[in-house]
């Protein structure tokens, strides 16, 4: 028997974090990722989305979009963005943000944070500001490096630290518990379901 030939699934996102996130979902499900567009802001992945979903008409696609606050919930989002996705576009939302999908596994981010497990909140995709949550945790970190490489400079202007995407991407490759998050994250699980059955759909002998 030849064995078997898993979908490749093309990707856009906006961000290096989202990447990593979405390419472990991915692989966790035994497909394949393939090229990955955006990475440059929701601003572009909204620009695009019309040519991506283009593409989905011959080919697997997942896009991965934050809700933020842009909606009250995914579907009046989902429908503004794409009220007509094409059969093989999978498209969905973290909400509010993807760090919130991080955020589920308390246990293992407060291990890798360096920071009590009471300090990280639960129901995270209750949290208005997910990303802030993590720096305001980075900040009161026992690790220096984390301190440094998360927290933005004093007086820089920015929300986050010079290295915090690269932090949390580190994370998602090492210690989250995608299991454990998704118990705890709606959003991510249905996120994982619907990849699940995508690259069910599209693999073959």
């Amino acid at each position: 028997m030849s064995p078997r030939r898993t979908a490749v699934i093309s990707c856009a996102v906006e961000g290096s974090l989202d990447e990593a996130v979405l390419v472990r979902l991915i692989r966790d499900v035994g497909g394949t990722p393939g090229p990955v567009y955006g990475r440059k802001g929701k601003a572009l992945l909204r620009q695009k989305i019309q040519g991506y979903n283009n593409a989905a008409r011959r080919t697997p696609w997942l896009v991965l979009v934050d809700l933020d606050h842009d909606a009250e919930c995914a579907p009046p989002f989902r429908d503004e963005w794409l009220p007509r996705p094409s059969p093989n576009m999978c498209f969905r939302i973290a909400v509010k943000e993807i760090e919130a999908w991080l955020l589920a596994d308390p246990g293992h981010l407060a291990r890798f944070l360096g920071v009590p497990l009471s300090s990280v909140p639960r129901g995270s995709e209750l949290l208005d500001y997910p990303k802030e949550v993590i720096v305001n945790l980075a900040r009161r970190s026992r690790r220096r490096e984390i301190r440094e490489d998360m927290v933005p400079r004093q007086g820089s202007g920015l929300s986050i630290g010079p290295a915090y995407s690269s932090r949390l991407i580190e994370f998602s490759q090492t210690l989250w518990r995608l299991r454990v998050a998704e118990r705890n994250a709606d959003s991510l699980r249905r996120c994982r379901l619907r990849i699940t059955e995508l690259v069910h759909r599209h693999s073959a002998q």
